[in-house]
C-alpha cells in the first residue's frame, strides 16, 4: 500500500467531484460537520470549483492518496475564530478519510503526523482540533498521538436523535 500526501494548489474537477461526494455522504456528514437538528443533518451541500478556490485563501489543503487513488483530504488554518483557546499561531486541523476501503488502515495516523510536520515547518507550535464525542475512533487516535482534551462544548452537534458535545483537544509540537 502506497500512501502519498499532495498539497492542493490548483483544484481540479475530479477533486471537486470527490469532495462533493464526501460532503454529501450520509455516513460522513455526522463526522465532518456540526448539525443542529435532523433537518441540517439531511441537508446536502453543493461543492464548486470556485468554492474550493475560495477555501484555498484561508486553508492549506492536502490530498491523501492510497495506491494513486484519492481517498481523503486534510487541511489546516491559522487562528480561526472558533478556537477554544485563543493562542496566536495556532493551527486548526481537519482530516477526512472519505473512502470506506481506506479506513482502519492507519492512514489517519500517517496523515496527522504529516500535517504536524508541515505545520511545524511553517513555524507554528500549537494545534487545536474538535472531535464529536460519538466519534470514539478519532478521539482515541488523537489521544494516542499526544493530543490532550482542553474542553467540551456541550450540545454542539445533533446525531441519532440527540445533541452531543464537541471535544476540543490540543497538542504542542
Amino acid at each position: 500500500m502506497t500512501i502519498a500526501f499532495i498539497q492542493l494548489t490548483k483544484p481540479t474537477s475530479l477533486f471537486v467531484e470527490v469532495m462533493s461526494r464526501w460532503e454529501n455522504d450520509s455516513a460522513l456528514i455526522p463526522l465532518i460537520r456540526p448539525n443542529q437538528n435532523q433537518e441540517e443533518l439531511e441537508k446536502r451541500q453543493t461543492i464548486t470549483l470556485e468554492g474550493i478556490k475560495e477555501r484555498l485563501d484561508y486553508l492549506q489543503i492536502y490530498q491523501i492518496f492510497m495506491n494513486n487513488k484519492l481517498i481523503g483530504e486534510m487541511n489546516y488554518m491559522i487562528d480561526p475564530p472558533h478556537l477554544f483557546k485563543k493562542e496566536n499561531g495556532t493551527a486548526w486541523i481537519g482530516i477526512t478519510i472519505g473512502e470506506p476501503e481506506a479506513r482502519g488502515k492507519g492512514i489517519g495516523s500517517q496523515a496527522l503526523r504529516y500535517l504536524e510536520k508541515e505545520i511545524k515547518k511553517q513555524g507554528f507550535h500549537r494545534i487545536e482540533l474538535g472531535v464529536f464525542e460519538f466519534n470514539t475512533v478519532a478521539h482515541e487516535l488523537y489521544q494516542k498521538l499526544g493530543y490532550k482534551e482542553i474542553a467540551r462544548i456541550e450540545d454542539f452537534t445533533y446525531w441519532q436523535g440527540r445533541m452531543w458535545s464537541d471535544i476540543r483537544m490540543e497538542k504542542y509540537i
